[in-house]
């Protein structure tokens, strides 16, 4: 296992990875960051909220394209999705659970 640091939101994160991923995580994080920054002022925000509103967005973003994608493929045949769009998916919908989490623990 690799441990990584990311940075999101201006804040430092210690997370794991499997061996060889760290460049997937990297990519996923500099994502959540960009979000995050969307959020607002990251500094008038706590960790739990800060997170939240980001895992929102993500989602918020997720069912767009989920939304925009399944009208063209209602009408065509049906695509294999790619594999690493899964990927990301499912971690963007660990992320918002684990938002969930936090501020439902701080509630």
């Amino acid at each position: 296992m690799a441990q990584m640091k990311l940075e999101i939101g201006g804040r430092s994160f210690m997370v794991t990875c499997q061996d060889g991923e760290e460049a997937h995580l990297t990519k996923l994080a500099a994502m959540v960051d960009g979000k995050a920054r969307e959020s607002g002022d990251p500094a008038g925000l706590n960790e739990s909220r800060m997170l939240l509103f980001t895992s929102l967005l993500l989602a918020d973003e997720l069912h767009s394209a989920r939304a925009a994608s399944a009208e063209p493929a209602e009408a065509s045949a049906p695509a294999h999705p790619d594999p690493m769009d899964e990927q990301a998916i499912a971690a963007l919908e660990k992320l918002a659970d684990r938002a969930e989490q936090l501020a439902n623990s701080l509630e």
